[in-house]
């Protein structure tokens, strides 16, 4: 009996450091607390978080789409909690569908162009590929 006990109270310590490897990570579910960023609480404050998320949002417009994506990645937790912070979640979920929306057209787009080619658009193919550049100005003989 003495034995099994020794025996735990050496295991309990090693099992204590290894889930104390991330003190914020066990403050955090221990506290219940939910952070608006992936970065926990190293991460921006809720009053930072949403004016980043309304730029990263704002910014997706201005043909850069990718920030959307980042927008989603950086606000995870905002994601996954529906009804933690209300403002930055308006921006995340649109942000998301915005992404999706974008990757869904340029996806058809590109599948477009290459599964149907020539055959799907004719003799306009010639003018809407870009391989042959060089050839329309005459830059291809100059070599």
């Amino acid at each position: 009996m003495e034995a099994s006990r020794s025996d735990e109270s050496n295991l309990s310590p090693n099992r204590d450091q290894r889930s104390n490897l991330n003190p914020a990570h066990n403050s955090m579910i221990s506290s219940g607390q939910v952070w608006p960023t992936i970065d926990g609480p190293l991460g921006l404050t809720e009053e930072a978080s949403v004016d980043y998320a309304r730029r990263f949002y704002k910014f997706g417009f201005a043909l850069l789409p990718w920030l959307w994506a980042v927008n989603c990645f950086y606000f995870w937790p905002v994601l996954r909690h529906s009804r933690a912070f209300p403002q930055i979640r308006n921006y995340v979920v649109r942000s998301a569908i915005g992404f999706s929306v974008f990757t869904a057209l340029l996806s058809a787009w590109a599948l477009t162009f290459s599964i149907g080619g020539e055959e799907l658009f004719g003799p306009v193919w010639d003018k809407l590929v870009m391989y042959n550049v060089a050839d329309r100005l005459g830059l291809a003989g100059l070599a």
